[in-house]
């Protein structure tokens, strides 16, 4: 699916391009595969209410609204997966060692470079609407907030980017994997997005509620839980924000 004059919203400056997207969708003025780029957000957000770090015009800030009124809400978790490997398959035509850091954040070996944000609405037993909101640092070359690891593409390469030229080769990248979640490729999802997976197949540091343990992920549940396995074999399942990588 090309993005197109008509379904490609430019604007300057908005509070949040998912705020101004969920907006479109209420008032029904959105169509399936409508995407909102902004060259600033006056707020931001990330993940809990986290606030997303972005000079004007530096970094590629959007969202994109689909209607994906075949997926289940169980299955909803699929949206992630398809957009973060949409993602690494544009960076990867940049960089290397690009990997998806369970469960919103996509990293360049130990730098975060983009973040994500999907807000579901939900009718019956299906999900009706979904946006699905993208940082991508791209030019921006200092950061001046506590985020710890932050990179942008231009750090990493040096070369310039253009925020409506990289949407429209996300987008590419998106509806390809839209239209395999749309027939059900279930299995080819998953695997590639394990494959992905920051510190996949690994020991490595974790954190819950203050107290550090190594474990190694061995899965993603099915409701986009991490599944870690420690040293004894023991397997535990957690949900978002309730274990923290140790970068």
């Amino acid at each position: 699916m090309n993005l197109t004059s008509k379904n490609l919203i430019l604007l300057n400056e908005v509070e949040s391009t998912n705020n101004y997207a969920n907006q479109l969708v209420l008032s029904k003025a959105a169509e399936h595969g409508t995407v909102v780029l902004a060259q600033y957000q006056k707020k931001g957000r990330g993940q809990q209410g986290n606030f997303w770090e972005s000079e004007f015009g530096k970094n590629m800030l959007a969202s994109f609204i689909v209607f994906p009124q075949f997926l289940s809400a169980a299955r909803q978790f699929y949206l992630s997966k398809i957009v973060s490997l949409a993602l690494v398959d544009f960076l990867k035509t940049e960089t290397n060692e690009v990997s998806v850091k369970w469960p919103n954040d996509i990293y360049v070996r130990n730098k975060k470079i983009a973040g994500i944000l999907i807000e579901n609405s939900i009718k019956a037993v299906n999900v009706s609407s979904a946006i699905i909101g993208i940082g991508l640092n791209l030019n921006q070359e200092k950061f001046i907030s506590d985020a710890p690891n932050p990179v942008s593409l231009k750090l990493i390469t040096g070369k310039d980017y253009i925020s409506e030229t990289v949407v429209r080769q996300i987008s590419e990248y998106f509806f390809i994997w839209y239209e395999k979640l749309q027939a059900e490729y279930f299995n080819e999802i998953d695997t590639n997005y394990y494959n992905q997976l920051f510190r996949a197949n690994e020991w490595a540091l974790f954190e819950k509620q203050g107290i550090q343990f190594e474990a190694k992920i061995s899965g993603i549940g099915e409701f986009g839980q991490l599944i870690l396995e420690n040293r004894n074999g023991v397997f535990s399942e957690y949900m978002f924000k309730e274990v923290e990588f140790v970068i």
